[in-house]
């Protein structure tokens, strides 16, 4: 991996943006596995003088994580344990982020600021992430169990340490490109009247109560070879989930079985011979945390004869099914708020609605639902995830919740949905952001600042929201928020989509701009992220839409841009309701 990624590092974006291939490979990893952009990857790193032992902090959203990332991009094949100990160092000081923020550099200070407020205002997991060309040696590997019992012991703050060593890179890499391939055989012995073998089209399965000390016998387990499908590796003997697993192999081994979910394996082929299953390259797609945490309580696991845990072993003769199976397994995610929210009554009599409006079009209400891009027209796809934030920002007027997809389906669902909608107006919002969301590119067709631009998993709401508030103030409704579907129409109409567009996000680029020099001029620290999640920038928007209309009154030159504005969106009042209360 070191030599792969070195050659990788070679290239322009990471040479004219990072210093030295110790930031480099962090940023590599950023973008190869958490899958950001070179600008959202780029506002990640914290390293340099001051770093604290911290080389990125990277806050996903979407999955309430904090990834805390300490990176070491060694030729060698083995490294001690001090870059687990700089780990330990950065985790003692994240527990008292004021102290941590005094002595930090000028990034990491603002990131900290984001994880802060992450941690005191939601519910986010903090994931250390140490990641590395190398691979421990075996007193480090010792070290690092200790550590991660450290951490997970907390109470205060739900955290986890993670290792991502040569050979669970490598793993991850593959993975991201779907390139991995199973290696191990081995031989279940099975247990007569606990196993079941069927047939689904040309498949073969076999459905068997393992006994728990089987697992033991498995290689590939503390390697990790084992999993090389799987995207997620061990995460550690004390983190919560295995944790209870292990409790319940101690206090509750004869129930294994039933409190547990079981294992999903794939090999090419498999056999069964005098009650002994015979398999070929077998991979484990879903039951890493599981196995690893059996292996890890293994003394209490051999002495416990009445123990079982479910297999489901699948022989797959075609790669690409294989690889499809293993793609599907790991994607599937804890069920959240958003997918409960589905088969909601109100959201389908929208979904019903919108597709009778609009037969060319579909409404995606389940998550990975896969839409035929034939048969649909693309413009006419909307995503009920997307059409939660975009109600959100649009009509209870506050982008600043757009972020959370949970407190969106979950804490605000009833404000949102439960009133009738008219398809036109999901239609009208499901273009004007795309029209956004399109141009918030590396090619910054929006003149954004940068900050802006790595924000964009959420920022883009904000003008969103901005265009709403233009409507507001040339047709002076500010109590009030437009219909979308009209707005849109006459931005249509009049011929006036693309400059009402720029006009938004300059707005947008001037309040953050001004919030920034406001924090500066007050010896403050402006924090992007937090901004962007606050009121704060509400107020900002507004305040800079006033002030660009009344800048274009005093300026001649723009006397005819400014009439076109005004007479494209004059509306009546009956165009306008009152906002939908969020908070």
């Amino acid at each position: 991996m070191y030599n792969l990624i070195l050659s990788n590092l070679k290239n322009e974006y990471y040479q004219n943006h990072y210093p030295n291939d110790g930031q480099r490979f962090v940023a590599w990893y950023l973008r190869n596995i958490h899958g950001l952009d070179t600008i959202q990857a780029k506002a990640c790193i914290t390293d340099g003088a001051n770093d604290k032992q911290i080389d990125a902090i990277y806050i996903d959203n979407q999955e309430n994580k904090i990834y805390i990332i300490q990176g070491k991009f060694y030729s060698g094949e083995v490294i001690d344990a001090s870059p687990l100990r700089e780990v330990l160092s950065s985790w003692a000081q994240i527990q008292d982020l004021a102290h941590l923020q005094e002595g930090a550099n000028d990034k990491l200070k603002v990131k900290i600021e984001e994880v802060s407020k992450a941690i005191n205002d939601d519910d986010y997991e903090i994931v250390f992430e140490l990641i590395t060309t190398s691979a421990l040696t075996n007193s480090a590997l010792k070290d690092l169990e200790r550590f991660q019992e450290e951490i997970a012991s907390n109470e205060k703050i739900d955290a986890s340490l993670v290792l991502v060593d040569n050979d669970k890179l490598k793993a991850k890499y593959d993975e991201s490109i779907n390139k991995v391939k199973p290696y191990i055989n081995h031989i279940f012995n099975l247990e007569r009247d606990k196993y079941i073998e069927v047939k689904i089209g040309d498949t073969k399965a076999i459905i068997a109560a393992i006994p728990l000390k089987e697992c033991l016998s498995i290689p590939g387990i503390n390697d990790g070879t084992l999993f090389r499908k799987n995207v997620r590796q061990s995460l550690g003997s004390s983190n919560k989930v295995n944790k209870g697993i292990a409790l319940t192999i101690k206090d509750n081994s004869e129930d294994f079985f039933f409190l547990h979910n079981g294992v999903t394996a794939i090999c090419s082929s498999m056999k069964i011979e005098n009650e002994r299953l015979v398999v070929n390259d077998l991979s484990v797609v879903n039951g890493c945390q599981s196995l690893n945490t059996i292996y890890k309580t293994s003394e209490i696991v051999k002495k416990s004869d009445r123990a079982y845990i479910l297999f489901r072993f699948y022989e797959i003769n075609n790669p690409l099914k294989a690889d499809k199976i293993s793609t599907c397994t790991n994607s599937q995610s804890a069920v959240k708020p958003r997918d409960l929210r589905s088969n909601d009554k109100n959201v389908l009599k929208l979904k019903k609605q919108y597709e009778e409006k609009y037969p060319q079009g579909y409404f995606i209400t389940k998550r990975g639902e896969n839409v035929n891009q034939v048969k649909y027209d693309k413009n006419y796809i909307v995503n009920l995830t997307d059409l939660g934030k975009q109600l959100i920002a649009w009509h209870s007027q506050r982008p600043n919740l757009s972020y959370g997809e949970t407190k969106i389906f979950d804490k605000y669902f009833d404000q949102l949905f439960r009133r009738e909608y008219a398809p036109e107006c999901v239609q009208a919002l499901n273009e004007m952001w795309n029209y956004i969301y399109s141009r918030w590119n590396d090619n910054n067709e929006f003149k954004l600042n940068e900050n802006l631009l790595a924000m964009k998993a959420y920022a883009p709401y904000h003008q969103l929201y901005a265009i709403s508030i233009i409507a507001c103030e040339i047709n002076q409704m500010n109590d009030s928020v437009p219909n979308p579907y009209d707005v849109y129409k006459k931005m249509q109409d009049n011929q006036i989509v693309d400059v009402i567009m720029s006009f938004a996000a300059t707005v947008l680029n001037s309040a953050f701009d001004a919030a920034n020099t406001d924090a500066s001029d007050n010896g403050k620290l402006f924090v992007p992220q937090n901004w962007i999640k606050s009121k704060t920038s509400l107020k900002d928007i507004r305040s800079s839409v006033k002030t660009f209309l009344a800048s274009l009154k005093f300026a001649p030159s723009m006397n005819e841009v400014l009439e076109k504005i005004i007479n494209g969106l004059s509306m009546k009042k009956e165009n306008f309701e009152a906002r939908w209360t969020a908070d």
